[in-house]
């Protein structure tokens, strides 16, 4: 078990300091707003800077109000997913491996709240003049945990229904 949360808690690094590094490399290189094209018709490195949350929810906010909601709350999220991720470990590992992915995310993304009070975004989707959010590395690993979370609660229904299925005509 012990060996399994030392992997667990190297991926979480990983996650930060990849996330932190390509922000690093965009802000340092990119003007803000600064777009280069890396696959024609299809993605761009954008530079932009996000005082909200996802697609910039809340960036208008009162500054008590985004120090609540950006850096107090995702705080004991944080606190609250490690909980969760040492229970997880005699569990199922997708659980595991979503919140591995979670923490690594928001972590990444509260040291750029707490540092600049906002988060670098610069991978940037689009098809045509149709543009998805501009988002980061640790979007991405928040973005494929949500998906495992997804993928746990499905299989645990077909679990359920088979368990229950089985007491049906025991």
């Amino acid at each position: 078990m012990k060996k399994n949360l030392i992997l667990y808690i190297a991926v979480i690094f990983a996650i930060v300091i990849l996330d932190q590094w390509t922000k690093h490399l965009v802000s340092a290189n990119f003007y803000l707003g600064e777009s280069v094209k890396v696959i024609d018709g299809l993605l761009n490195f954008t530079y932009a800077r996000n005082t909200g949350a996802a697609f910039s929810f809340g960036g208008n906010f009162e500054n008590w109000a985004r120090y609540l909601l950006f850096l107090a709350l995702p705080v004991i999220a944080c606190i609250w997913l490690s909980t969760l991720l040492v229970k997880s470990l005699s569990g199922p590992k997708i659980l595991t491996w979503a919140y591995t992915l979670i923490l690594g995310g928001a972590i990444g993304n509260l040291i750029d709240r707490f540092r600049l009070d906002y988060v670098v975004d610069f991978i940037d989707f689009y098809q045509g003049n149709s543009h998805f959010a501009t988002f980061n590395i640790a979007d991405s690993a928040i973005t494929i945990a949500a998906g495992l979370l997804i993928i746990d609660f499905f299989i645990s229904k077909k679990q359920e229904r088979e368990a229950k299925s089985k007491e049906e005509t025991a």
